[in-house]
């Protein structure tokens, strides 16, 4: 018995240094710091026109957690900004505890009528920029009536998915997908709208969110280079 005594120490001491190191590799993740998502944006970011707490950054934020992401999800939607706004305010809205972007801008760029060029050099400037930074982006796209006619709806709409090409962005094509089963209907979309007709009303929001949250998920789960 004396001369099995130290190999059993041993064996136990090995049994409970795996034991450990198996603890602190399970909460290890639960220690960490919560990722970083900065949304850059417009009034459909800023949550105009809506109670606090029922906004895009606050709906989003509160999937992702109930679905188990550590996520912080910082709102940097300014309402009527444009392209060249959100590119003015975007070193500032980068502080180095950022880990990813998200972007959902041009739709005033549309609503006024301006050149869909701008609109694209303006986005392409702030995708060299995030990617210049490392930071991994989520492009949301617009889509633009038809009342400006054939060529600047073509044009417009092109913007988002060639940049997200070119950058190597993640994109989701239409911000407005989730509402009313994608229908691009007014009468469709009228109850998840605010009075003003563009704006979603907290109901829109979340059917908004309920589409847009898996890709925003996928998307911060994704492997980075």
């Amino acid at each position: 018995m004396h001369l099995r005594l130290p190999a059993f120490r041993y064996a136990a001491a090995r049994a409970f240094r795996n034991a450990a190191l198996t603890l602190i590799c399970t909460i290890s993740p639960l220690l960490a710091e919560p990722l970083t998502l900065v949304a850059l944006g417009d009034s459909l970011t800023a949550g105009y026109g809506l109670p606090e707490g029922q906004g895009l950054v606050p709906q989003l934020e509160g999937w992702l957690k109930a679905k188990g992401a550590e996520v912080a999800v910082i709102n940097a939607g300014v309402s009527g900004d444009t392209t060249a706004g959100g590119l003015s305010r975007l070193d500032w809205s980068l502080t180095p505890e950022v880990d990813a972007l998200m972007v959902t801008l041009g739709g005033n760029d549309m609503l006024r009528g301006l050149p869909p060029e701008t609109a694209r050099a303006n986005l392409a400037a702030i995708l060299e920029a995030a990617k210049a930074k490392g930071l991994p982006v989520l492009l949301i796209g617009m889509q633009a009536p038809g009342n400006y006619g054939a060529e600047y709806k073509t044009a417009f709409d092109a913007i988002y998915p060639d940049l997200a090409t070119a950058f190597g962005a993640t994109l989701y094509p239409s911000f407005f997908q989730g509402l009313a089963g994608g229908s691009l209907d007014p009468a469709a979309l009228r109850p998840f709208l605010q009075d003003d007709g563009i704006h979603p009303n907290a109901e829109g929001v979340a059917r908004i969110v309920a589409d847009l949250g898996p890709a925003v998920q996928a998307f911060l789960a994704a492997p980075r280079p």
